[in-house]
């Protein structure tokens, strides 16, 4: 998709995009996934690109890497780190029942922590490799990169991709949160407390359509007190893949405005990932977040997972979050390289097209502004920088 224009306000500056979550990191550090993302692109296996020129160097497949965020204006995103399945030895598989409700076991948490530091280390390699990535740990860095990507209107613009560095799923962190501190150290700014399995702090949802978030109990007293810890240390909380109980939970523990990384309508995909509309309502009531996500199988309402589902699909999503929430709690949350995502937008280069059929719809350019960045933005900085606290 290269060559894809820019999109202009009105003082001829480019509008930036700030996006709610990636596995990016996961895609390139794992041999197996990267290998097979550089075939579907084309290259040879022999010849698949190494961990860092997956990313900084791109060409090698997925939906993101660095010259293709700084072609689209990418700002900023949650850059997750994300253990599968797989890395545990002690998991089979094939042995869950995904169509039954069956989520995978939890991983152990050593295998947790070495997979998370692993993928970290390789964040912070490409900080120190390219002046045009950058890990962001608090408001100022983020503004830094924002100012970057509006700037950028043209090729040989110096723009800039700022990554917060993201936990989906806490199975890293000790129950007793004895290396939360290090964690944080090593750039961690934002903690999903869960991927769709369990650990020592909530459960996760099953992958079910036709179903409720309301899937079991909520936090344990290890997960209430690691979300007290997260809002005294300016670390995001994020409720993707948490069910109804532990979201409900969340937002009686936490002072920070409420956060859902990457989901979308349960009025329009009643999947048991997607928001219900008392849940939006509430993250808007609390002036949070939920990033819009793009796998196809939480946007077609019939949980179908072909990649044809369209813009107009997705915009429907953005009004039943807007009409339950507010335009102020609606953003991006794609879940590039993470899930099967639309070919509608395909890859980072798409998101602009996803701006235009907002304007299709009716959404003025300041609510546009909104979702394509300002939201997160204000969410951030009120988060990284203790504002309020």
């Amino acid at each position: 998709m290269a060559g894809r224009r820019a999109d202009l306000d009105i003082d001829g500056e480019r509008v930036p995009l700030i996006d709610g979550h990636n596995d990016t990191v996961l895609r390139c550090t794992d041999e197996d996934r990267r290998t097979e993302t550089a075939a579907e692109a084309g290259v040879a296996p022999a010849n698949a690109p190494d961990v860092d020129a997956a990313f900084l160097d791109g060409g090698a497949g997925g939906h993101l890497d660095l010259p293709r965020a700084l072609e689209t204006g990418l700002a900023a995103g949650l850059f997750a780190t994300f253990v599968p399945n797989a890395a545990d030895p002690a998991f089979a598989e094939g042995s869950v029942d995904y169509a039954a409700g069956e989520t995978p076991p939890a991983v152990g948490p050593a295998v947790a922590r070495e997979v998370v530091f692993e993928q970290l280390a390789a964040l912070h390699r490409w900080d120190r490799a390219s002046d045009r990535f950058r890990l962001i740990g608090d408001g100022a860095d983020l503004d830094a990169c924002l100012e970057a990507a509006a700037a950028a209107v043209d090729a040989d613009a110096r723009g800039v991709v700022g990554a917060v560095p993201h936990l989906e799923g806490a199975a890293a962190i000790e129950p007793d949160l004895s290396n939360l501190d290090l964690l944080y150290a090593a750039g961690l700014r934002s903690v999903g407390l869960v991927w769709s399995r369990p650990n020592a702090f909530a459960e996760g949802v099953p992958f079910l359509h036709d179903a409720s978030p309301d899937t079991g109990p909520g936090l344990t007293d290890a997960g209430e007190r690691l979300v007290r810890a997260c809002n005294e240390r300016g670390m995001v909380v994020d409720c993707a893949h948490l069910n109804a109980a532990g979201f409900w939970d969340v937002l009686d523990a936490s002072n920070d405005p409420p956060v859902v990384s990457h989901a979308c309508a349960h009025a329009v995909c009643p999947s048991s990932r997607n928001l219900t509309n008392e849940q939006l309502r509430a993250v808007g009531d609390r002036d949070g977040v939920v990033g819009l996500t793009l796998g196809t199988g939480y946007l077609h309402p019939e949980g179908d997972r072909d990649a044809t589902v369209g813009l107009d699909t997705v915009v429907d999503h953005v009004d039943a979050m807007v009409d339950a929430a507010g335009v102020d709690a609606v953003a991006l949350g794609s879940d590039f390289d993470g899930a099967s995502i639309t070919d509608a937008v395909g890859d980072v280069t798409g998101l602009r097209d996803l701006l235009d059929a907002l304007r299709e719809r009716g959404y003025d350019e300041p609510e546009i502004e909104k979702v394509a960045w300002r939201n997160w933005r204000r969410v951030l900085t009120e988060t990284l920088d203790g504002e309020g606290r």
